[in-house]
């Protein structure tokens, strides 16, 4: 008897025939994998951005403080030269000891400014670890 079942395929039908291959192949990324890529990014992000912020601030305070390094050597050579210690920065403003002009503090963005009492320069007045002290 035969069934159904025991029946031999048809000559004209292979495995390769019933099987759909599309003719082309769309390579495209699925919504599910861009979720991916873009949570793992912003995880990226949320881990370096707070060490980049943090560098630049401790780059601005080094700065402020070889600023005033400077400036105040300035005033030192400047009391060799003349004697006194200057009254104020315009004094030491020279084109050999500042080329381009005495620098503003980094952190603060105002200019330097000398004690009256101790003639050394004050750091920028927000804050920070020099936080306004003389140098």
């Amino acid at each position: 008897m035969d069934t159904y079942f025991n029946k031999p395929p048809h000559p004209s039908y292979s495995l390769n025939s019933l099987m759909i291959f599309p003719t082309k192949k769309h390579r495209a990324f699925s919504l599910l994998e861009l979720l991916a890529v873009i949570t793992i990014l912003g995880f990226l992000a949320s881990i370096i951005l707070p060490r980049v912020t943090a560098s630049a601030a401790a780059a601005k305070e080094k700065t402020c403080f070889h600023h005033r390094a400077q400036i105040n050597a300035a005033v030192e050579i400047y009391a060799l030269n003349n004697g006194a210690l200057p009254n104020d920065l315009s004094d030491i403003n020279t084109p050999d000891a500042f080329p381009e002009g005495i620098p503003n503090c980094p952190v603060s963005d105002v200019p330097y400014v000398l004690n009256p009492t101790t003639k050394r320069v004050l750091g920028h007045l927000g804050g920070g670890k020099s936080g306004g002290h003389p140098f």
